[in-house]
């Protein structure tokens, strides 16, 4: 009985510990890779702080490559991160267009932290018309819509693939990185620019 409780006891702590790490707030991370060592990338993050991250085994390394806003489709899901124009309207910063395997990835509107005060919408294009200045989408996720400015100098970007021989010093780089139970940031993706095409995001 007592091993049965001690088991029981166990797995309610792994679930409950497994719950926490999937809601902890990763650590978004921007900058140039400083040096690489085999698992280990020294960046040197777009504030100046020299960080080391930890890449797993089964890491996935992309890329981005630019695309014509015009050639998106209705129907496309995409990313944007913006801001708020003078006029109130949702001004875009960078948009990035998710191949189909990855639809429905971080759906929804939420803070994002590329500037100060900017959010991130992740949603269906639902319609697109010619703006002012650039191009306005209506993106739709979950039981809700923003209206999007798209000006003509904002990076427009879809993933392709790369390879642990594209992370070499003097690539920009964009992960997201949680800390491991010792404490060391570790990542699971990392977007590297190549091409002289840098991850806007």
């Amino acid at each position: 009985m007592n091993r049965r409780l001690l088991l029981l006891a166990a797995a309610s702590f792994l679930a409950i510990q497994g719950a926490w790490a999937q809601t902890a707030p990763p650590t978004r991370v921007r900058g140039t890779i400083a040096a690489v060592n085999g698992n280990a990338l020294s960046i040197k993050s777009r504030d100046g702080q020299m960080l080391d991250i930890v890449l797993a085994d089964t890491a996935t390394v992309a890329t981005v490559v630019k695309v014509a806003l015009a050639d998106i489709p209705v129907g496309a899901f995409i990313g944007t991160a913006t801001r708020k124009g003078p006029d109130g309207k949702n001004i875009a910063l960078e948009v990035l267009v998710f191949p189909e395997a990855m639809r429905g990835a971080g759906e929804g509107n939420y803070a994002w932290d590329l500037e100060p005060g900017s959010m991130m919408t992740n949603g269906t294009i639902k319609g697109a018309v010619t703006a002012t200045a650039g191009r306005e989408l209506s993106i739709g996720f979950k039981d809700s819509s923003n209206d999007v400015v798209v000006p003509a100098d904002a990076p427009v970007v879809t993933f392709a693939p790369a390879t642990r021989d594209d992370l070499k010093p003097g690539a920009p780089v964009f992960l997201s990185a949680t800390k491991n139970a010792e404490g060391k940031l570790t990542a699971a993706r990392v977007t590297v620019g190549t091409k002289g095409v840098a991850p806007p995001m």
